[in-house]
């Protein structure tokens, strides 16, 4: 045992984003510097918007201003921006957009084809910044351009698939992303491989660091909480499992 405080970290992980469409719930609403107060609006499982998250202002959440399409992960950029990332192509995307100039459009406009299309994100307005990091980063820390209008976020930590040349090598990676200075880190989960698990049917959905040990901690879909190593690569223990 590590000795952190599973309860501590089951609170934690409740409080952690995860991808649309599924942990919508976890998307945080936010007042821009305007005022306006910000909510997310799932539609559904069904028709043409089915799966669709969208961001509304409080008093109007049918009019959108941004839709999101699976995988993709919003997040606060203080003091007043909001950022999204997802995967794009080959790449990771990250992108920053200022909620007061989010300009509303009709859902019709993305019905139908968004969904199955590769695009992640729809707006009206285009971001303010963004920047792209390949998928297939080698492990270890690397240099990245990131726009100014991000660097005032601390850590970023993205779940991704990660390229494996056979079923012993990490087939999921962490990036974890140093906004201020411009670096992340690559770290390949050594204990996820397609030897050990299924792979596609198993993975990890969401990640965070616990601010008193500085442990990452995730979770990983159809088989629970887990704590790593010191060195961010390793399982330490499973917080808890779930019944498959």
């Amino acid at each position: 045992m590590t000795g952190v405080n599973a309860s501590r970290i089951k609170d934690l992980l409740a409080k952690t984003i995860g991808p649309t469409p599924w942990y919508w719930n976890t998307f945080p609403s936010f007042q821009s510097l305007a005022g306006q107060r910000f909510v997310w609006t799932h539609h559904g499982e069904q028709g043409p918007i089915g799966h669709l998250v969208t961001l509304g202002l409080a008093q109007e959440p049918d009019k959108a201003r941004l839709a999101l399409n699976t995988y993709c992960r919003p997040f606060l950029v203080p003091p007043n921006f909001l950022g999204i990332w997802c995967p794009e192509g080959r790449n990771i995307r990250v992108t920053c957009f200022d909620p007061d100039q989010l300009k509303a459009f009709d859902l019709a406009e993305v019905a139908g084809w968004f969904k199955p299309s590769s695009d992640r994100i729809y707006a009206a307005t285009a971001p303010l910044a963004e920047f792209e990091v390949p998928l297939m980063l080698a492990p270890g820390m690397h240099n990245v351009e990131v726009p100014k209008e991000l660097q005032t976020v601390d850590e970023l930590i993205v779940p991704t698939s990660y390229k494996a040349m056979s079923n012993d090598d990490p087939a999921f990676a962490l990036f974890v992303f140093y906004l201020q200075p411009g670096l992340v880190e690559v770290l390949p989960q050594q204990w996820f491989t397609a030897a050990q698990y299924r792979v596609g049917q198993q993975w990890i959905t969401r990640a965070a660091r616990d601010p008193e040990s500085h442990r990452i901690f995730g979770e990983c879909f159809g088989l629970g909480t887990f704590l790593l190593e010191e060195d961010g690569r390793r399982l330490a223990e499973w917080v808890s499992t779930n019944a498959l």
